[in-house]
């Protein structure tokens, strides 16, 4: 049995913004990348959560059965998870079918985990059995009045399933997933090969998850423990990245850009006047980065303005709010063309990370529909973004779907006999995800 991880300590918050503040005259665009960074103890006057609970949804449909392996993968990291979480976690197990069934307990409820419940619950996942079909919505809907009730705890949900969202609407889908956000977040995981990713992607970016696929079905164990590893280690629920602007300037986008690049601009709250909330769910231990682009007003030559305040926000269940860290973006007009022209190299990394991935998307799509000429084109941007890049695991990748001509370095697709399922599928889930810039040497 895993050790249980021990209860969270206080993460401490800190931002750095990385930006070129010179703009040219009448320049109205501003870029910056805020590094945002929790680690040790001490944060003063954060409001600690200590207590987890936790919902894992199985896929039992029929298709789980073939081969027979899945299921059996699934039951066994189901247990594995059940072991990782720390005694006194509120949580439940759901079957997923066509609809969602109780499997621990029995009941619509959570339960405390000591060790009783745990044994329970690991002969209850024992008893699964293969049927039926697939309605992930269905499934989320029941995390959801599971995990409601329990705001002042860190709520998580895993979602496993090996195939499509086939007994329901796009549109069931779509309202489950945004009946879900803000109440708890939720890793994906695609098992074996005949699931979408579109569909797992749609669910994991909108309740702030992970999105992964395991080709093989051994490796679940591996991947379950860790998801509730870092699940038990979050302290701090919903925190915020809070944005302000003077009057004159106002926000284009927001969008998480590691470890995974998620665009949060059509997800702001208003705060108050000129004031955006940007959801980031819960936090542990751990590092994100933000890319944050701003429309201004021009100001003259050589002024020096605040075009943006920049902070962390945790919010309690209550309504009260603690400010965690907050940091100015700043902007300064000039006539100076060296000093104007030269782009962070921060933002330089995370724009082009941001376009590689659109390409790679968008190069897959067009694939799929038989457009071959828009497939070519897409990945060959792709694969030359990832060279200026030196993303050799991306360009990797792509050459398991193109060939590269190596003198002129013209790009063929390849045959379709060629290349596997699970090396495209590998190429859209690792598509979005991203790795901080190395130091300068």
């Amino acid at each position: 049995m895993a050790a249980n991880p021990s209860t969270p300590g206080v993460p401490d918050f800190d931002v750095q913004v990385f930006q070129n503040e010179y703009v040219p005259l009448g320049g109205q665009v501003v870029h910056a990348i805020a590094q945002v960074t929790a680690s040790g103890a001490g944060a003063t006057g954060v409001p600690v959560t200590s207590q987890a609970a936790q919902v894992i949804l199985v896929d039992t449909s029929g298709s789980m059965d073939f081969p027979g392996t899945k299921l059996i993968a699934a039951k066994q990291a189901t247990k594995a998870a059940i072991d990782t979480m720390r005694d006194g976690t509120l949580f439940a197990v759901v079957s997923g079918t066509g609809m969602a069934t109780m499997v621990y307990p029995q009941d619509e409820r959570l339960v405390v985990l000591d060790q009783t419940t745990r044994a329970e619950a690991k002969r209850a996942v024992d008893r699964l059995r293969a049927r039926g079909g697939t309605a992930m919505g269905a499934w989320l809907t029941a995390a959801k009045r599971l995990l409601e009730p329990y705001p002042h705890t860190i709520r998580h949900a895993i979602l496993l399933t090996d195939g499509k969202d086939e007994s329901e609407t796009e549109a069931d889908l779509e309202a489950a997933i945004q009946a879900c956000e803000g109440v708890f977040t939720c890793d994906c995981r695609g098992v074996g090969t005949d699931w979408v990713v579109s569909e797992l992607r749609k669910v994991a970016s909108g309740l702030l998850g992970s999105l992964d696929l395991v080709a093989e079905p051994a490796k679940l164990v591996e991947d379950f423990t860790a998801m509730i590893e870092n699940a038990m280690g979050k302290a701090v629920a919903d925190v915020a990245l809070r944005v302000r602007t003077p009057g004159t300037a106002k926000v284009r986008f927001v969008k998480q850009v590691r470890p995974t690049i998620e665009d949060l601009t059509d997800r702001r709250a208003d705060a108050g006047t000129n004031i955006g909330d940007y959801p980031t769910g819960s936090w542990g231990a751990e590092s994100r980065d933000y890319h944050i682009c701003l429309e201004v007003r021009p100001a003259d030559l050589n002024d020096r303005v605040r075009v943006a305040l920049v902070s962390l926000v945790s919010r309690g269940p209550d309504g009260s709010e603690t400010e965690l860290t907050r940091i100015g973006v700043f902007g300064e007009w000039t006539d100076n063309e060296e000093l104007s022209t030269k782009i962070s190299r921060e933002v330089a990394m995370y724009t082009g990370r941001a376009e590689l991935a659109a390409a790679i998307q968008g190069g897959l799509e067009a694939r799929r529909q038989g457009d071959d000429d828009e497939a070519t084109a897409k990945l060959g941007r792709a694969y030359a973004l990832a060279a200026e890049a030196q993303d050799e695991d991306t360009a990797k990748l792509l050459r398991n779907l193109v060939e590269v001509e190596p003198v002129t370095g013209t790009i063929k697709l390849k045959d379709r006999s060629k290349v596997s399922v699970e090396d495209e599928m590998r190429l859209d889930t690792d598509s979005v995800k991203t790795s901080r810039l190395r130091p300068k040497s």
